[in-house]
């Protein structure tokens, strides 16, 4: 029986690379698209290349000139498209051209590419950004947000998913089905992630302290299996969230410290001080040309998304067959993996 090839954009991210190695897991051959070599190999060190469990195969590319990449696209069974521009639009100031160009046209020019190439199934990661409803509802994939109510980022997203369904409907033998992910925490996040970056902040005792906002927290691991699932099982043109949990950060705080061996912060800041605060430090950041420490879209969607984090996963659970595995195991697993690559001391 012929070996099932895959590809996997965005592998060297925190979904990307824990998809890349369920899918060799599980046997499949798989091409891995990594904008940087040096980092896929540094990324994917200890992952064996060619075995009885899958083969991996890098490929060095970018989704700004998804040309230069197409022939890897080639006898390819299933595309999984994870990458995206996301850390660079909470950095502080527009991004709004670099989140079009990667975001919606550079996936509306991968997934012709891939068509071309003679590829029929894809998984498409969407977000919980295209949903929205009102504060303390249970969230469901039909409820789609307004672009009123976006920034930038969940704009794009929301863009990136019309674009797929544009290609979807100039190619009726073409199956796409979405899955949209929460705020994902994991091993493997090597960027780091603003998840990543969280947890980093915490363990080195950098946060200030307790910041309002609810989020829904699930484990990219999860999200990977729920991918995996959906190339198997999802239907055309169809959502599935794997959103994972609701937390609020007063539940959060307490669980990392509970992983960590950190103590929590308690003082409370309120949201007027945030925008403050975001406000000096976007400023200062065009003096001193370092960082932004808290930007204002992030404050933004702090206040915007507050109350808004619960999500039904009734139709993943019944459709893919979807579980989330214990926050206390995700997070424990996280600095786990941070300790063991020497970012926080042991």
């Amino acid at each position: 029986m012929a070996t099932t090839r895959v590809f996997v954009t965005g592998s060297t991210g925190l979904l990307g690379n824990n998809l890349v190695r369920q899918l060799l897991e599980r046997g499949f051959a798989v091409r891995a698209l990594a904008r940087s070599r040096a980092k896929a190999d540094q990324q994917f060190a200890t992952v064996p290349r060619g075995t009885a469990a899958g083969q991996l195969e890098i490929v060095e590319g970018d989704l700004a000139n998804v040309a230069a990449f197409a022939p890897a696209l080639g006898d390819v069974d299933v595309l999984y498209h994870t990458a995206a521009y996301f850390r660079d639009s909470y950095a502080g100031g527009s991004h709004k051209a670099g989140l079009e160009a990667i975001n919606v046209d550079g996936t509306t020019t991968l997934f012709e590419a891939a068509y071309a190439a003679g590829i029929r199934r894809a998984i498409h990661t969407s977000s919980i950004a295209v949903l929205d409803g009102p504060v303390g509802s249970l969230v469901n994939e039909q409820m789609l947000r307004h672009e009123v109510d976006a920034d930038d980022y969940y704009r794009s997203k929301m863009l990136s998913d019309a674009a797929v369904f544009a290609v979807l409907a100039r190619h009726s033998d073409l199956h796409v089905s979405f899955v949209l992910p929460g705020w994902m925490f994991g091993p493997g996040d090597a960027g780091p992630t603003a998840a990543g970056q969280t947890m980093l902040d915490f363990m080195h005792r950098k946060l200030p302290g307790v910041v309002p906002g609810s989020f829904s927290v699930v484990d990219a691991r999860d999200v990977a299996s729920a991918m995996i699932a959906a190339a198997a099982h999802g239907r055309r043109g169809e959502r599935y969230l794997a959103a994972g949990r609701h937390m609020t950060m007063d539940n959060l705080l307490p669980a990392l410290a509970k992983a960590t061996g950190v103590p929590a912060p308690t003082r409370r800041i309120p949201l007027a001080m945030l925008f403050v605060i975001a406000r000096l430090s976007e400023v200062a950041s065009r003096f001193t040309r370092r960082p932004v420490l808290l930007s204002l879209a992030t404050v933004r969607i702090l206040a915007r998304e507050n109350g808004r984090s619960r999500f039904d996963h009734a139709k993943s659970e019944r459709e893919l067959g979807i579980t989330f595995r214990a926050v206390s195991e995700t997070l424990r697993d996280t600095a786990d993996w941070f300790r063991s690559q020497q970012r926080i001391a042991a």
